[in-house]
């Protein structure tokens, strides 16, 4: 049998036994990937068009748009903040929808460009950078649920509303001139700031969701949208993207600033667990024990075995190894060199030639039979187990026909 037609079975049993061990994990992880882009597909298309006024979905806002328009209000959208710093005029209404996407640099802009036209900001759930820059004198509070509240202020366009959809970020502000409206456990959800001698009124709402098409219909939420966007025939409805090319300078920032709050905790958290892990593991591994194997297995079994590892690993240079290893440790006594220096060649080959000058030649020079490379291919090996044990032969039937020197009696 040749070498490629032995092994060719083994290869065959490790590809299967490979398939087998990892269809599981493969079949798994197919899974997950599959249910992540059926969720992102399905998620991607419940916030298409999340308060664009172009959009008919269910968070959309065209609805709003259409009833502006019938109080002869026009709409126009932007992406970008120079766009909206440029469309926002003298008597327009801002109305940015996402204020905290937006960088410093942009909200500074945005704020530079408008603060001395006449007309009104609306901001949908500004967070505390935001409202440094728009309104410095109301801070951020806890976020409460969404739900319908009673105005609750003085404010003209609230008390025409009635009842509204609203909740989100709740703010406190210590400005006495500041209306105070649709209040949550005390604190207001819908902040308006007066107009300077020159410049524009602020209006902070806490959660955007009266604006949707799903809830514009309900209680006062189209009433109090319309008031509060169509003070202007001109609406600039600005949608913050993470992709406007005014965001570049941000890519400065190092990686831990782009890291969520909190990483540090959970990185943390996680490096105790694998200390307690590597804890419990380690119990589990105390002293060696040396036992009794149950079952004595026989030399030519063991030797066998071993053979036919090597034989499947390709091990030639191994197999050759341990052939000449025992070789030199059985070839050492009969020569007279000591088992200590029987893998050495000065020490082994002087004596091993001259207990060979009257035997037979073995077909091979002693120290490329007994310390030579490995052999290239099985063929080789073979023969070097040929020439070892006919050397081995040699020098056995030499010290059986040896005369022996009886002492005098």
């Amino acid at each position: 049998m040749t070498t490629a037609t032995a092994n060719a079975p083994a290869l065959s049993t490790t590809s299967r036994q490979l398939w087998a061990r990892s269809r599981g994990p493969l079949l798994a992880l197919l899974l997950l990937t599959v249910s992540g882009i059926v969720l992102a597909a399905l998620q991607s298309g419940e916030q298409h068009g999340r308060l664009d006024p172009r959009s008919a979905d269910r968070s959309g806002s065209r609805a709003l748009a259409r009833l502006l328009a019938s109080h002869g209000v026009s709409t126009h959208v932007v992406t970008s903040a120079e766009e909206a710093a440029a469309a926002a005029g003298p008597d327009t209404t801002l109305l940015v929808t996402d204020p905290d996407v937006l960088t410093p640099s942009q909200l500074a802009g945005l704020h530079a460009a408008t603060a001395h036209t006449p007309g009104r900001t609306v901001l949908l759930a500004p967070g505390a950078t935001a409202l440094q820059t728009f309104a410095p004198s109301v801070q951020p509070s806890s976020a409460a649920g969404n739900t319908t509240l009673r105005p609750g202020c003085s404010l003209p366009d609230a008390r025409r509303a009635g009842n509204a959809l609203l909740g989100g970020l709740r703010y406190t502000t210590p400005d006495d001139g500041a209306e105070r409206c649709y209040l949550s456990d005390g604190k207001p959800t819908l902040v308006h700031l007066p107009a300077p001698a020159s410049g524009r009124d602020t209006v902070l709402l806490g959660a955007p969701d009266l604006l949707y098409n799903q809830h514009l219909a309900a209680h006062g939420n189209a009433s109090l949208a319309l008031q509060l966007l169509g003070p202007y025939k001109h609406l600039v409805w600005y949608l913050p993207s993470v992709s406007d090319p005014s965001s570049a300078e941000d890519d400065r920032r190092s990686l831990f600033d782009l890291i969520p709050s909190g990483w540090l905790w959970a990185l943390l958290q996680l490096a105790f667990a694998a200390c307690l892990a590597a804890v419990w593991r380690a119990r589990r591994l105390g002293p060696l024990v040396h036992e009794r194997l149950p079952v004595t297995v026989p030399a030519a079994e063991t030797t066998e075995g071993h053979a036919r590892l090597y034989e499947q690993s390709h091990a030639r240079d191994r197999a050759a190894d341990v052939l000449r290893s025992a070789t030199r440790d059985r070839l050492a006594p009969l020569i007279g060199v000591p088992p200590t220096h029987a893998h050495t060649p000065d020490t082994l080959l002087p004596p091993l030639q001259a207990h060979l000058a009257s035997a037979p030649e073995t077909g091979a020079d002693l120290r490329a039979l007994l310390f030579g490379p490995a052999p290239a291919d099985d063929r080789a090996l073979v023969q070097l187990a040929d020439h070892l044990d006919a050397l081995e032969s040699s020098i056995v039937s030499q010290e059986r026909h040896a005369p022996r020197e009886h002492p005098d009696r």
